[in-house]
């Protein structure tokens, strides 16, 4: 049915957090082989919210599928609108969430997705990061993450 909307696509992602030695410290993977955003930084864990999930759902799923880990603690931060121009596959809705706590070891499961998996301290991350989740570890980092951000829109 054509309606003459543009589509949203949602998306879950993970930032898991321990106490480091210096201050929090954020768990993030190195992606590679998946035609977006290659040789960057980006959340151990993220994904499409499939049909039918929430948010909370799919963020514990792709925690799972991605590296390995359970019952996870999840605490909301922000629900970001997403856009690259206006393109209708680049209209984004994307759920950030924290997890301060979780069982089992975080592992890479997908080989082929990910070159790397590390803790890097919130104050002294690596470069390059993905732009819109780099934004949200900023607002993470100084305090100023707000329920509702955009990304990619003309101020």
């Amino acid at each position: 049915m054509t309606h003459g909307r543009f589509v949203v696509v949602p998306a879950a992602y993970v930032f898991l957090l321990r106490d480091g030695a210096s201050g929090p410290e954020v768990l993030l993977q190195l992606r590679q082989h998946t035609g977006y955003m290659d040789d960057h930084w980006a959340a151990a864990a993220a994904g499409h919210v499939e049909k039918g999930e929430t948010a909370y759902d799919a963020a514990r799923r792709e925690a799972l599928e991605e590296i390995g880990v359970t019952d996870l603690d999840l605490s909301f931060v922000t629900a970001m609108q997403r856009t690259r121009g206006g393109e209708p596959i680049d209209e984004r809705i994307d759920f950030f969430f924290t997890a301060r706590s979780w069982s089992g070891e975080p592992r890479i499961v997908e080989p082929a997705k990910a070159a790397d998996l590390a803790w890097f301290p919130l104050d002294a991350l690596p470069d390059p990061v993905v732009p819109h989740e780099l934004a949200v570890l900023d607002g993470l980092r100084s305090g100023t993450a707000t329920a509702y951000s955009t990304f990619g829109f003309q101020e």
